[in-house]
């Protein structure tokens, strides 16, 4: 039976699972630009940003995979699969003799985060059922998210005690063996859940659901493009924001702290902005988060004050933490338990090829106007992103912004 209270051991399981998921890519959130630049030389923004252009294409082809294998195969085996795909990430980190060690760490980190990530996303809504789904999410989110900064923090500590290479990478092998471990012998497959819910679901079977959740349905295909622009300007924060600070004359320790921050707001926050879905216009929240990380960019581009760089990661990681879970909860909301784990599988190909677009872009913007520059476009793309919810999405329950209620077309 679903819910959150009567499926609460294996919800707290795949909560840690999901916490091992963040830490593993939060280890290179705060020092990999400049690993690449102290330890391989790397110092042309275009080519710095290769790792996150590997990464990102990885994990959103991996995405995708998710849709097709959930067809075949149980959760928890695409969840034992992501694993094994992390294992060897650390080791090609520690030992990497060139650059492109580090592009196929990437790659495999990709498929860790493609395939592990979306596994525990949609297990988790399979427990749950709706009442509580926007919950679920931000408490998954909160998981995910808040490993990626206190693993941020970690590296960035370990190198500054011990420098860039081998040692900020060797906390990788025990989370991706504690997680393996965790999936295999502790965590049970959720594909019944959904079976049951199957039976009883009164939302209509989407025609085309590649097409109708990449573009067409007028709050999955919003949800779709602001999910791309988050992750495009989060890939750009990734590879941009240590580079910038370290100009600015930050050393590894604040870079460290403010790098840090946004995803651990981020995370944090989630406990709270995925609950508020359950019960506020998702429009509107969306709206507000994607404007409010538009401001956060166009601080951290201005300000070279520690205290409001801080601010601003604060800023950027609220925006964030409040269309993150919600994004998750439209998908499911809009779509039929059968079609769930493909549409949310196509949304999340979308939303993270955003690291791809976002490291291109940056990296070329960076190169050919500078970061500061780069970074005022990317918060006007980010704005209108947010404006197009705005005016495109329709709230899903009368309790917040009552004019905007509708009923999506299909």
């Amino acid at each position: 039976m679903q819910g959150l209270h009567k499926n609460r051991y294996q919800f707290a399981l795949l909560v840690l699972v999901n916490a091992f998921v963040g830490a593993m890519v939060g280890l290179e959130r705060s020092i990999m630009p400049n690993f690449g630049k102290l330890e391989f030389g790397i110092n042309a923004n275009t080519a710095l940003m290769s790792f996150i252009i590997a990464f990102g294409i990885s994990k959103s082809l991996s995405n995708y995979a998710v849709a097709q294998l959930s067809k075949k195969l149980s959760r928890k085996t695409i969840l034992i699969i992501g694993w094994i795909a992390a294992i060897p990430v650390p080791f090609l980190l520690m030992y990497a003799p060139n650059w492109n060690w580090v592009i196929a760490a990437n790659i495999l980190l990709g498929i860790n985060q493609g395939l592990a990530w979306s596994a525990t996303v949609i297990m988790k809504i399979d427990l749950v059922g709706s009442k509580n789904r926007g919950l679920a999410m931000g408490i998954n989110e909160f998981a995910g998210y808040l490993s990626v900064g206190l693993a941020a923090w970690l590296a960035s500590s370990i190198a500054l005690d011990y420098g860039y290479a081998f040692f900020p990478f060797i906390p990788g092998v025990i989370f991706s063996i504690a997680g393996l471990l965790t999936t295999i012998f502790l965590v049970k497959d959720t594909t019944h859940f959904v079976n049951a819910e199957s039976l009883t679901s009164k939302v209509p079977l989407l025609q085309n659901v590649w097409r109708e959740t990449s573009w067409k349905h007028q709050n999955l295909g919003s949800v779709t493009l602001n999910g791309l622009v988050n992750n495009l300007n989060d890939g750009v924060v990734w590879g941009l924001l240590p580079v910038l600070l370290m100009q600015k004359g930050f050393g590894i320790g604040q870079i460290g702290i403010i790098a840090g921050i946004y995803p651990a707001v981020w995370g944090i926050s989630q406990l709270f902005t995925g609950k508020l879905g359950d019960s506020h216009c998702k429009k509107q929240i969306i709206t507000s988060g994607m404007l409010l990380q538009a401001l956060a960019i166009i601080i951290i581009a201005l300000t070279s004050s520690l205290p409001f760089l801080i601010l601003a990661s604060v800023l950027l990681g609220f925006g964030t933490a409040l269309v993150y879970p919600n994004f998750l909860s439209v998908i499911a909301e809009w779509t039929h338990p059968t079609q769930r784990a493909e549409s949310l599988s196509i949304f999340r190909l979308w939303r993270d090829s955003g690291y791809v677009f976002g490291a291109i872009l940056s990296g070329i913007l960076a190169d050919a106007f500078g970061i500061v520059n780069a970074l005022f476009i990317v918060a006007a793309i980010t704005a209108t992103a947010g404006v197009i919810a705005n005016r495109r999405m329709c709230c899903t329950n009368k309790l917040f912004w009552k004019s905007d209620y509708c009923v999506p077309v299909y």
